[in-house]
């Protein structure tokens, strides 16, 4: 058949409405139809029929885009709309989601060509507008959408008044199931996108073997998250799924160009990609054609690296530079404007923007027959039986329950031991329990130091090439960088699998707007009455506040458990263990969970065993526990969070103790589960009245002292505060230096004598009786600190 000839090739070609196709194009697209129909993939007449469905899909997607920001309302006649069809207040971030529009579209013609649902990921989740414009068009929207939202008159009018309603029920939640940023009613949605540059730096870690993912990524994140140049260092055909970056190179951030663009633009981009090992190609933005065949053009690159012979790393990651203009097909493209309004007024008020926006929806205008033709050649799920975009691998993660190996336990008088050398023995055999699961071990450089030395022996630094008697391997699991966030994302994003995060607790600080992302949306997919199902990730922080004395105060940050215990506890679980039977405990109970981001505190210096197996599980499970003390005598409570707060805590009760003072000391291992709950989600998670009277009984006099500030921590434990006269709080006050344990201790005023200072003050007590006259000056800031080294109990 002469393709030139073709009435289907030339239909295609001729362009519909702005979307026209370049001769490079053009090229391309022949060449990848003659090589289906060669495959026996797709006939090319219905390869051409799908293109032109593509061009008219895209087209009316961006007319709805446009609506959502402007309008009230639609018009499915195509005729002018008047003033009073128009928002008084438009919003939305329109320059960007008329740019996403052809890549969505094209990824889903790229789906249909191949009989293939691959799965997506956008990093700039303030582009939802198109995913949203295009699954109302196409049919495949959320449950919470469905019957809401479809390609009727009512159905689109709906979509654009909803849009920016900022309509709220009784309950104080969205009224209406749409956002301003991707979100869990966001069909096929995995991530809401709202911290730029996270997507850049998860995407090569997301699929399995045997998956594709299309990762749609932006040009201002390139400038702000670099760890993604490190994307060929990471991939492997042998444990790894098809990942293919597009960027939408569109040029411009909010206020100004990007980098790129002031640097020299596509050709720059190219080269500064080659030189991290990618195999870059650009394409035309502006039409879907030229997605659909980048992506398998992509993907068969890929494919022919990983079927040679014995591959060598880095491979070349092919990665997609879509240039475009930002908000092309509408008045204001390539202008600041175009972020967010980029029309020059309001055209509810503006005869002018009024006229402007008429005149640029008749040109991306599709009537409603032409619509359902479209749907009907790319919406061919069921005759290809794949599932529909909505539910592609990446959104459907629910891995098996992993198997649990028994930890072995330490008993009572055994000597010391260090927490996380527990923690790491465990976690290896929990590994190697689960072949199927596949493990990331995310590490911004000192694994073995932070006594994890077992894991990184397992498991081995991921590079490209091996060095002689260091544990290193081609297809290591450790991903190790120095870079903070870049190392979390290889954990958050790997949902298929097994992951652990270790830090040291300061520097865990770069890591929280990625947490806080996954926190964000797996916890508004619990209130849509969505299970997240990915086995839960736990972010070990070690080389802590209190025992990094030796470093200067840089090191010394409780901060991220402090934020962390901001977010909603059922799914931002924050804890502390005492012992090592206490972190291998609360290890595998957050590795029981599903759809969490857990913090674990633990101290990497040897320390008492405070419980054991037994106990250690039911602290876990209930939050807190009595150490020592009866809560039938007791006169005062010490409240321990954290380690080496609940040694000083035993230091004070027992020096109480010799001068018939009684004390119970309570560990807590889980300050969330004792807070007042905001929602019945976290109520469900919380303990109950009872639960909280029987650790923390009523009416007792009680001492706080906590690894974190004690402000966010007696505001946290609320429920147990019975006023300035009957509770007391101590913790980091933001003191340090190069010091010791003690000199920390001493410096925020968290040693066992503070605490009996503290104990006395709301009792009533003379601490003459309590309190040496040389460690009563040591307390005032008039003594030697040393005076407190070694308490006589």
């Amino acid at each position: 058949m002469n393709q030139k000839a073709s009435p289907d090739y030339l239909a295609w070609a001729s362009g519909y409405g702005v979307i026209a196709h370049a001769p490079e194009t053009l090229d391309r697209v022949r060449e990848l139809a003659m090589r289906l129909a060669e495959d026996r993939r797709m006939p090319e007449a219905a390869f051409y029929r799908l293109l032109s469905a593509a061009d008219r899909l895209a087209s009316a997607a961006m007319w709805t885009v446009v609506h959502m920001t402007y309008a009230r309302r639609v018009d499915l006649s195509g005729a002018p709309l008047p003033a009073d069809a128009f928002k008084p207040v438009p919003e939305g971030h329109t320059g960007g989601s008329l740019n996403m529009v052809p890549a969505i579209v094209g990824y889903l013609a790229a789906n249909a060509m191949t009989g293939t649902t691959r799965s997506w990921m956008m990093g700039q989740g303030h582009c939802v507008a198109a995913v949203e414009a295009v699954n109302a068009l196409t049919g495949d929207v959320s449950p919470a959408q469905r019957g809401r939202y479809d390609r009727s008159e009512a159905g689109l009018s709906r979509l654009v008044s909803d849009f920016y309603s900022y309509a709220i029920d009784a309950d104080g939640r969205a009224a209406v199931p749409l956002g301003s940023h991707a979100g869990p009613n966001t069909a096929g949605a995995i991530s809401e996108g709202g911290y730029l540059g996270f997507a850049e730096v998860q995407y090569v870690h997301a699929p399995l073997p045997g998956e594709s993912l299309v990762a749609f990524l932006s040009d201002g994140a390139f400038e702000e998250q670099r760890g993604s140049d490190w994307t060929p260092r990471w991939w492997r055909a042998e444990d790894s799924g098809l990942a293919v970056p597009v960027m939408i190179l569109n040029g411009r951030r909010i206020e100004e160009r990007v980098q790129i663009a002031q640097q020299g633009g596509a050709e720059w981009l190219a080269a500064h990609l080659r030189l991290n090992g990618f195999d870059p190609f650009e394409i035309d933005g502006r039409d879907p054609a030229a997605f659909a065949w980048a992506i398998i053009e992509a993907e068969d690159r890929l494919r022919r690296f990983a079927e040679g012979e014995r591959p060598k790393y880095p491979a070349p990651i092919p990665y997609v530079i879509a240039e475009t203009v930002k908000g092309y097909g509408f008045p204001g493209a390539g202008t600041n404007a175009a972020h967010n309004l980029p029309l020059s007024g309001n055209p509810s008020q503006d005869a002018k923007a009024r006229e402007a926006f008429n005149e640029a929806v008749r040109a991306l205008f599709v009537p409603p027959e032409g619509i359902e033709g479209a749907v009907a050649e790319i919406a061919v799920h069921e005759r290809q039986s794949r599932p529909p975009e909505s539910h592609h691998a990446l959104s459907q993660r629910n891995p098996d329950a992993p198997r649990f190996p028994n930890p072995e336990w330490s008993s009572a008088g055994d000597s010391p031991d260090c927490a996380m050398h527990a923690l790491d023995r465990w976690f290896v055999r929990f590994v190697e329990a689960n072949p199927n699961l596949r493990p990331r071990v995310g590490n911004p450089d000192e694994l073995r130091s932070n006594h994890m030395g077992f894991t990184l022996d397992r498991l081995r630094h991921r590079v490209n090439a091996t060095e002689n008697g260091v544990a290193d391997a081609v297809d290591g699991a450790v991903i190790t960088a120095l870079n903070e966030e870049a190392v979390a994302a290889s954990a958050l994003a790997n949902k298929g699998g097994i992951n652990l995060i270790v830090s040291y607790e300061a520097f865990a600080m770069k890591m929280l707007g990625g947490l806080r992302q996954e926190i964000v949306f797996a916890r508004r997919q619990r209130e849509a009455g969505q299970r997240p199902g990915w086995i839960s990730v736990p972010l070990v922080v070690t080389s802590h506040t209190w025992e990094n004395s030796k470093n200067e105060q840089s090191h010394q940050d409780p901060t991220v458990g402090e934020a962390l215990l901001g977010e909603m506890s059922d799914t931002a679980r924050v804890l502390f263990p005492v012992d090592s039977n206490t972190a291998v405990a609360a290890l595998r109970s957050v590795y029981e969970g599903r759809g969490q981001v857990a913090c674990l505190i633990v101290s990497k210096r040897d320390m008492p065993h405070r419980l054991d197996g037994d106990a250690a599980v039911r602290f876990v499970a209930e939050g807190a526990a009595h150490i020592e003390g009866d809560p039938a005598k007791a006169e005062v409570q010490f409240i321990a969070v954290g380690a080496y707060q609940l040694e000083e805590a035993l230091k004070a009760s027992r020096r109480l103790g010799m001068h018939g003072r009684h004390a119970l000391v309570t560990a807590v291992s889980e300050p969330g589960r004792f807070r007042i709950p905001r929602d019945p989600l976290e109520a469900a998670f919380t303990a109950n009245d009872e639960e909280l009277a029987s650790l923390f009984p009523p009416g007792m006099r009680r001492v706080i002292v906590s690894h974190t500030r004690p402000e966010p921590m007696i505001g946290l434990l609320r429920r147990l505060d019975e006023g300035p006269t009957r509770t007391a709080a101590r913790g980091y006050i933001s003191r340090g230096g190069t010091l010791d344990v003690p000199g920390m201790l001493f410096a925020n005023r968290c040693s066992w004598a503070h605490l009996i200072e503290a104990a006395s003050r709301i009792s009533g007590w003379d601490r003459d009786g309590l309190l040496a006259s040389a460690e009563q000056a040591a307390v005032d800031g008039r003594g030697d600190p040393r005076a407190l080294r070694a308490p006589d109990n």
